[in-house]
């Protein structure tokens, strides 16, 4: 699904319609911010297992409620920098440029979120059931998923808003 969103993005990057360019849209450092909670939210996910592999019940959600804060911030800043744009009347209405954005960014944010709502209930279901085999393998996945929406962030990161600010 990523793929064809980051493919839409490539094909409508120059179709701006006389409108706003990656260059009139983009804030640098709110992104960099943005990165860093993600990234760090990656570092204490996988914390977080390998706290649950030493059955540290404390330190599994010390590290998974990290992990959620994180992505909350990440999707917070992300949904200031959407209303942001909207308030200023760049909406994806407005270009196919601007529709493939909101489209591949947006759809990193609801996977994100919904890695969070996931999140909480593994948290949940840890407190409860404690470090049950089919518990375990539900925490190894999700660090998976997790771990792969730093990777599409990455390709986000850079193609969007770093090559979409370079000359």
């Amino acid at each position: 699904m990523f793929s064809c969103f980051f493919a839409a993005f490539a094909v409508q990057r120059e179709a701006t319609a006389g409108g706003p360019t990656p260059r009139d849209i983009v804030d640098l450092q709110r992104v960099a911010l943005e990165t860093g909670a993600l990234l760090l939210s990656s570092y204490t996910c996988g914390l977080s297992f390998a706290a649950t592999n030493a059955r540290n019940l404390l330190w599994t959600q010390v590290f998974l409620l990290a992990t959620g804060l994180l992505g909350l911030a990440f999707v917070l800043m992300e949904a200031q920098e959407f209303v942001d744009l909207a308030s200023r009347g760049i909406t994806p209405q407005r270009s196919g440029f601007l529709t493939s954005f909101f489209g591949l960014v947006g759809l990193h944010g609801l996977h994100v979120t919904v890695g969070g709502l996931w999140l909480a209930t593994m948290m949940a279901q840890v407190q409860v059931k404690g470090f049950r085999r089919e518990i375990v393998h539900r925490l190894i996945c999700f660090n998976l998923f997790w771990h792969a929406l730093d990777i599409v962030w990455i390709g986000i990161f850079t193609i969007v808003y770093l090559m979409g600010v370079s000359p």
